[in-house]
């Protein structure tokens, strides 16, 4: 291994699968935090990577806690907008696929695809180990949500805001009608700038809420054209119909925008404006395939529960805007346990519902987890 992955993953500070109750050091973007450009949304735990099976949730957890059908769904395309590129992508991918019985998804089978921010196939960008685990997680996540769905993978030069625009604009020419972005950065002038790219008729675009807990709102997740994912942590729990519990991700991302007007369509009462998140999905523990590590990996992120929803949104068959969820709220499954204060017990917003979930919106789960494809 690397010294230099080495030095990586002991600076990562977050303990896989804690209880609820344990209070985890806080995790560490596996990008580094560069000013004036977004960062992906991903951590991992400092452990070694197993050769021989996952650890975390998978695929099948996955379709169990939310009750996904067992038919595979149409052959939506959904766009990963993501920066620079991860040359072993799909051989990971292929390798999480098989794990999970998962039919095959290829650059020569057409299911697979990936381009640079112009939408070539070369050249592409220069790789970075960090930005290829969030595009392992990115395509895995989709492909657990949607196994008959189409990968367009479009590589940025750089996480600066104009190439990950241009990589968004460029997904939508290639046909992508979901787009999912786990990166993000603190909203404000520079990145709202470049709003306009993430408004697409008939393009649902998803984001990750972030993974610093309750905070100032992320972009592009911040966006009123942006459908904003935020965290949960799930849990078996055999003595509920469902066989599952949830709970708000300590880490997961929430805020009230200070520069994007409140939506008619959100209700809350305790921030003026935009507030995030709309939905969330199980961002805690998640098992993944990624070779530069050495095999399978737990990670955790809001990177997770944006594709998963983009995926479940392209299965769907759904053109879902942030409007249809808060329509719809009666068909997710309501969290009503947890906080993202990652000190505990949400005393970051005064026991508000914008870091403590709760019956009915909260800001970190939104109107809450899918229950099947009946939120879309």
């Amino acid at each position: 291994m690397h010294r230099s992955l080495i030095g990586v993953l002991s600076a990562v500070l977050v303990v896989a699968f804690a209880p609820a109750a344990t209070a985890a050091p806080a995790p560490r973007a596996a990008c580094p935090e560069r000013p004036g450009m977004a960062r992906c949304l991903t951590s991992y735990p400092p452990v070694r990577a197993l050769a021989d099976g996952p650890a975390g949730w998978g695929a099948d957890d996955l379709a169990s806690a939310y009750g996904l059908p067992a038919s595979p769904g149409p052959e939506t395309v959904v766009g990963i907008s993501i920066a620079y590129d991860a040359p072993n992508l799909e051989a990971d991918l292929a390798a999480y696929r098989a794990q999970y019985g998962l039919p095959p998804c290829t650059t020569a089978n057409g299911c697979f695809r990936k381009v640079n921010q112009q939408g070539l196939s070369a050249p592409l960008p220069e790789a970075s180990f960090g930005w290829a685990l969030e595009s392992t997680l990115d395509v895995s996540m989709v492909s657990a949500a949607c196994p008959s769905c189409r990968l367009l993978v479009v590589e940025g030069n750089s996480p600066g805001f104009a190439d990950l625009a241009e990589t968004e604009d460029t997904a939508v020419r290639l046909g992508a009608t979901v787009v999912s972005n786990s990166y993000g950065a603190r909203e404000g002038g520079a990145p709202l700038a470049f709003a306009s790219h993430y408004q697409h008729p008939g393009v649902a675009v998803v984001a990750s809420s972030g993974d610093a807990g309750f905070t100032a709102a992320s972009y592009p997740a911040v966006l009123a054209t942006t459908i904003a994912v935020g965290g949960t942590s799930l849990a078996r729990d055999p003595s509920s119909a469902r066989g599952w519990a949830e709970s708000a991700w300590q880490y997961g991302g929430s805020g009230c925008s200070a520069y994007i007007a409140k939506p008619s369509w959100q209700q809350d009462t305790h921030c003026g404006k935009r507030t995030v998140a709309d939905v969330a999905a199980a961002a805690d523990g998640i098992a993944i395939h990624y070779a530069d590590a050495g095999g399978w990996l737990p990670v955790n992120g809001t990177s997770a529960s944006a594709p998963f929803v983009a995926g479940l949104i392209a299965r769907s068959g759904h053109a879902t805007a942030p409007a249809d969820l808060y329509a719809k709220a009666a068909r997710f499954t309501d969290v009503t346990t947890g906080d993202n204060d990652p000190a505990g017990g949400g005393k970051k917003c005064g026991g508000d519902y914008l870091c403590v979930a709760g019956p009915g919106y909260d800001a970190p789960t939104g109107v809450g987890v899918p229950n099947g494809l009946t939120g879309f």
